[in-house]
């Protein structure tokens, strides 16, 4: 789709093993993408979120900043993976499908592309992120303990993040104004990032009991990246 694919796809390969792997990563698809394709904005955005989760452990801001970190490792893991799987010229997950297929419809906003990839990230990947963290660290997806805690205190820097990084993406993909009234306000107003990442907290738990049955566990999957493509397609609907 774009001519540096090929370079993209060297980049994705990468196994990340900390957090600062994955910023380097992050960087180096930010740098290879042009204004003109949607997959940067989305990365774009990415990139500062983890910047502002590499802060927060670096300062101990959390009770167990090393399950936090290994999150955000298994976390971004995915994204890579999904996007060297498409382009391999692989089915990736329909949810990353509907953002990789669209990365130049210049019609839909910067902000829509963000949002298609924090839709797929958090609502299809964030439940296996959390399952296989809990995995490495001998830990269960619970509401009471430290780390669910840890989990939700970055909800509020999420939220800020987002709200800032409006003035940059709120404009068509290769960078020109908005007509003064669309949907888009309204598909931005609904999307709530607390509320999603509460569901994923509650999907990893759902999926950690599945796993014991590893055809439930695969449907289960299926049902949840249904579902988020369904709304990734609504997300990439074009500005009008």
């Amino acid at each position: 789709m774009f001519p540096y694919d090929a370079d993209l796809l060297a980049i994705a390969q990468s196994t990340p093993q900390s957090i600062t792997d994955v910023l380097h990563t992050l960087q180096a698809i930010e740098t290879t993408c042009v204004d003109t394709d949607g997959l940067k904005w989305f990365n774009w955005l990415y990139q500062r979120v983890t910047q502002a989760v590499e802060t927060r452990v670096a300062i101990s801001g959390f009770t167990d900043p090393n399950w936090l970190a290994e999150l955000d490792v298994q976390f971004a893991s995915l994204y890579f993976s999904a996007l060297k799987t498409f382009l391999s010229g692989q089915s990736a997950p329909g949810c990353w499908q509907v953002l990789f297929n669209s990365r130049d419809r210049s019609s839909v906003a910067r902000i829509q592309f963000a949002l298609c990839g924090i839709n797929a990230h958090i609502n299809h990947d964030l439940p296996e992120a959390i399952v296989a963290t809990c995995q490495v660290t001998g830990t269960i997806p619970d509401h009471d303990g430290a780390n669910y805690n840890d989990y939700t205190a970055l909800n509020t820097t999420f939220d800020d993040l987002i709200e800032a990084a409006k003035t940059t993406l709120n404009v068509r993909l290769p960078g020109d104004a908005l007509p003064p009234i669309s949907h888009l306000e309204d598909t931005i107003a609904a999307w709530d990032v607390s509320a999603a990442r509460e569901a994923a907290w509650q999907n990893a738990g759902h999926l950690c009991e599945l796993r014991k049955i590893p055809v439930l566990a695969d449907s289960f999957m299926d049902m949840l990246d249904g579902m988020t493509t369904v709304i990734g397609k609504t997300l990439l609907v074009p500005v009008p």
